[in-house]
Order: C-alpha cells, then structure tokens, then sequence
C-alpha cells in the first residue's frame, strides 16, 4: 500500500524568474506564497506546480480526449513529487454576481452535481430514512386511502420546467387516443390549438384518466391508469385532487412511511440556478430580500407630498401611482402618514394584493 506523501517536492524550477529553486510544500494544508512584486511567486504557483498538475491530469485522459485539448508544454522544471490534478483561480477579474462561487468559477460544481446525482442515495426529508422505488400497487394503495367520493385525474407527466412550443408533442397524444392535457396546471382539450410560449418554461401532463375514488371497480382502474401513466411518465405519475392537492409518485424514489415522493434525481436537482434545485425561499441566492418599513417612511411626521416615502422623491412616475391609490382609498396625501388608520398603511406599503388598475399619468 503506497505511503501518502507529507510534502510536494520541487526541484531545480526555473520557469520565468525563478533561479534553480528547490522548495516543499505542505500537502493537505492552507499556504500562502508571498514575495515582493517580481520575485516569483505566480511563477511557482501557477506557472510551475498548478502547470505540471494540470499536465499530468491530461496525460492520463485516452488518446481520443486528448486530440480535443491540445498540447501543453512541461513547465521548466527538473522534478516534482507529490502532485495532485490541479485546479488554479486567478485574479483576472472579480465577479460581483451572487451567483459566481468558487465552484463554478472552476467547474467543480458541475462534477459534484453530476456525481451527487448518479451516485448518491435519495433520504426521506421528513424522517430522513433512504428512499426507494414505489411499485404500482404501493401507489394504488395510496390513492385508496383519499376520501371515498373524491374526484381525481391521473396524469402522467410529460415536461417538468422546460422551454418549447411542443405541437408535434400533442398531435402524438391526440393520434394516442387521448383528450386532454394540463399545461401549466390549466386543463386544456387536445382538439384545440394549444398555443405555447417557447421561450418560456412549461409544465405538461395527459390526462390519463378521471374517476372518483370508491366507486365500484376503481381500484383496478386506478391500477390500470397508474401503470399507463408511469410508462407515460418516464417512472413518475401525479394523482391531482379535484380542488386539492397534486401528489407526485415515482416509480423509482418514495418514501413508505412518510409518503414523500420524489422526481429523478439530476444534475440539475443540485443547482442553486434552476428552479428545479433552488431554495424557494431565497430562490438559490442565499439571502432573501425584504422590505423594511421604517426606511421607506423613515420621518412619519410628512406627509406624502412633503416626500414622505424616501424612495419616492422626485420620481413622478411612481408617486402618480401613489396619487391614484390615494383616491380609490380615501386617504389624504397632505396629512401626515402617522394619520393613516393601519388599513390605509397596509395599501400604502403592499398594495391592493394583486388588483389592476389603470392611471393616467401626467
């Protein structure tokens, strides 16, 4: 069994300016190369050990990989020992994009993403136990246990957040025998024109079936349908609750006790820039945005056309707005905000929860 080395051992490194140098390196801890300007140091770290790293990495890659990359030249250097596959972040440029980490400014991230989803072994959320495949009878068995007269589709999922206008998609279903389609949670008949933004996201399920639990032979129905859409489905089936809930099954990753069902673990299940693997809360920045009330109306003393809200000076355009909210709402805007009943502030700061209204502005 070989010996783990201590140290990367270099010797007789000449590359730039560096002067025959022989020098150890710690292997597995932090160091810091400084020097004065000129005196070597990116020479070594970069030229020299990060080169000779990356070198070595290529030459074990196949003869076919290796036609695509290029050659690259030894570093001028008599021997090192000791060296790991390298990976090297210079100071080229700085990212202030909350979406730039060290692991993909080197790539790294997409190879984790990419082992975590081929290697990895899904665990339950909620009771943290490892997830395994759910057969049909395991999913019938879970729709049986919904109340007796409730009204459900089973619908097997076709497009999971991905772009396109997909007309070839549901003239195949119509040639299939089937009727229906639900396109981004809208039911829609398959003898329409389905009309779809290409360059935005959807989501896409036929309609294999209705029925309504614990009629007379549904539970073959229901095992019939869940069978065809699994096949449908690529391994995954959504039983939807007439005016409830969705429920997803896999064929591949449920947890028993808990009844949690998961998709196909991918790539793209680890990436904080698709809403498939995103926090829903910070949307995968690691911070959430909020407002705080008592910057935007920091002086409760003014009145709104004194410039109460700080944000809203001198922008017309926005304060128009405020104006018309002022008349629909009957409040004043030349009464000091600390006048405002706790309805006139909650339409001031949050608006009217998603009415539209049209304003004329001057």
């Amino acid at each position: 069994m070989p010996v783990a080395q201590e140290y990367i051992k270099i010797k007789g490194a000449r590359e730039h300016n560096l002067k025959n140098i022989d020098v150890q390196i710690p292997r597995d801890k932090l160091v810091v190369v400084t020097g004065l300007s000129g005196s070597g140091k990116s020479s070594l770290a970069f030229d020299t050990v990060y080169a000779e790293g990356q070198r070595r990495y290529m030459e074990s890659l196949s003869s076919y990989a290796r036609q695509f990359l290029g050659r690259m030249e030894k570093p001028d250097v008599d021997h090192i020992e000791g060296l790991s596959p390298a990976i090297a972040i210079d100071q080229k440029g700085v990212s202030h994009n909350p979406r730039s980490t060290v692991g993909t400014v080197t790539e790294i991230y997409d190879y984790l993403r990419l082992l975590f989803a081929r290697t990895g072994h899904p665990h339950c959320p909620e009771c943290g136990k490892e997830i395994s495949a759910q057969s049909v009878e395991q999913i019938t068995d879970a729709v049986q246990l919904l109340p007796e007269g409730a009204k459900i589709l089973i619908l097997g999922p076709l497009v999971r957040g991905r772009k396109g206008e997909y007309t070839q998609m549901f003239k195949d279903l119509r040639k299939s025998g089937y009727a229906r389609v639900r396109v981004d949670g809208q039911i829609k008949d398959l003898s329409e024109d389905i009309e779809l933004d290409k360059n935005k996201k959807h989501d896409i399920e036929a309609v294999v079936d209705r029925l309504v639990v614990g009629q007379a032979g549904s539970q073959g129905r229901v095992a019939d349908s869940v069978e065809t859409a699994l096949k449908l489905g690529g391994g995954l089936v959504v039983i939807s609750v007439v005016d409830g809930q969705d429920m997803l099954f896999s064929e591949k990753f449920s947890c028993a006790d808990c009844g949690v069902s998961l998709g196909e673990i991918e790539p793209r299940t680890f990436s904080f820039n698709t809403p498939h693997g995103a926090c829903q809360t910070c949307m995968g920045l690691g911070a959430k945005m909020e407002l705080d009330p008592e910057l935007i109306i920091p002086d409760k003393n003014l009145s709104l056309a004194d410039g109460a809200i700080s944000p809203y000076q001198n922008q017309n355009w926005y304060f128009g707005q405020v104006e018309d909210l002022a008349r629909r709402a009957g409040f004043s805007l030349n009464k000091p905000v600390s006048t405002f009943t706790p309805e006139q502030m909650q339409l001031l700061l949050y608006g009217e929860g998603g009415d539209i209204h049209k304003y004329r502005n001057r």
